[in-house]
């Protein structure tokens, strides 16, 4: 019976720790994409130029919704973590808000190919709608496509006459939202869709630039930059889309490895949501040379500052008043 009670205790500790590790984990990279976006978003809003560049302004909308997305599933997961219930009527906005952004990613990323595509091959043909002071249509299309599939989803699901949505506490996770099979099988539909659309779209476009290039400079430098930035690219979509395939990997984990369901949720939201965001800055913005210099000069304005308040602080225990 004390081994059996030791037993528990230990399970106990361990669960702990581990949530406690997973936590501190999550929290880190959240604070270190966090610097980075700010950084950028700084950057884009102190320095017209960029507004006036179509690729930028999508840029600078993929890292507000790769934020938001980042927030909000970061909030829902401390939420699960620790075992806290909340209302439906607070869980459904929160989910909403974390599904719609998830979604979004790769419809901007798709959207970034085709101005590239367009921006290189018919430079003097620009369609309006991709110009500068109008792809803010495009992009409001994109929110409101993204939009559209998590209301649809929450529409056709069960109802629960018996419970009332003000006050009933749940744990606020898409297994807790999305109950009915129907749920289920609309969103197996529209990720497949998603999938297969995106990943055709980029597929296309960059292996068409990637050739156009290698064609069109003989500069070894620039095209093998173009193809690392092809690659790093293509890497980030394709851990985007493995994450509609999160129900497949979760089976093969437990057949394979035996993990736990926590261990699996957490290395599933590890991978196929925190990484693909955190890339975004380095991919579009560190590799980007205007970009770069922007962020270097900002790094040495604090630096400087930080080394003055340093030596005023000196100078003032050394000569006080």
């Amino acid at each position: 019976m004390q081994k059996a009670t030791n037993a528990s205790v230990n399970a106990t500790s361990n669960k702990s720790l581990s949530v406690i590790i997973e936590v501190c984990v999550v929290v880190l990279l959240f604070c270190i994409f966090f610097f980075c976006i700010v950084v950028m978003l700084h950057i884009f809003a102190s320095h017209r130029q960029f507004l006036d560049t179509s690729r930028y302004i999508l840029f600078a909308s993929m890292l507000i919704s790769d934020t938001l997305h980042v927030m909000f599933s970061v909030l829902l997961f401390h939420l699960t973590m620790a075992q806290v219930k909340v209302a439906l009527c607070l869980c459904f906005p929160l989910m909403f808000i974390s599904t719609a952004t998830f979604r979004n990613t790769p419809f901007i990323l798709a959207t970034m190919s085709l101005e590239r595509y367009v921006a290189i091959f018919y430079p003097l043909q620009c369609p309006a709608a991709w110009c500068s002071d109008r792809i803010w249509i495009i992009i409001l299309v994109l929110w409101l496509l993204s939009c559209m599939f998590p209301i649809i989803e929450y529409s056709i699901g069960q109802r629960y006459p018996d419970v009332n949505i003000l006050f009933a506490l749940v744990l606020c996770r898409p297994a807790t939202v999305n109950t009915s099979p129907i749920q289920a099988l609309f969103r197996t539909a529209v990720n497949v869709l998603c999938f297969s659309v995106v990943a055709v779209i980029i597929i296309l476009t960059y292996v068409r630039i990637l050739l156009e290039t290698r064609k069109m400079r003989q500069d070894k430098v620039s095209v093998s930059k173009a193809t690392h930035t092809v690659l790093l690219h293509g890497f980030q979509l394709l851990l985007c889309m493995l994450a509609f395939t999160m129900p497949i990997t979760e089976t093969l984990i437990v057949l394979r490895a035996g993990w736990s369901a926590d261990e699996i949720a957490f290395f599933n939201y590890v991978c196929f949501t925190l990484i693909p965001r955190f890339l975004s800055p380095l991919i579009y913005g560190f590799r980007d040379q205007t970009l770069r210099s922007y962020i270097g000069k900002i790094f040495l304005c604090c630096s400087s500052k930080a080394e003055s308040s340093v030596r005023d602080h000196i100078k003032d225990n050394l000569c006080p008043s």
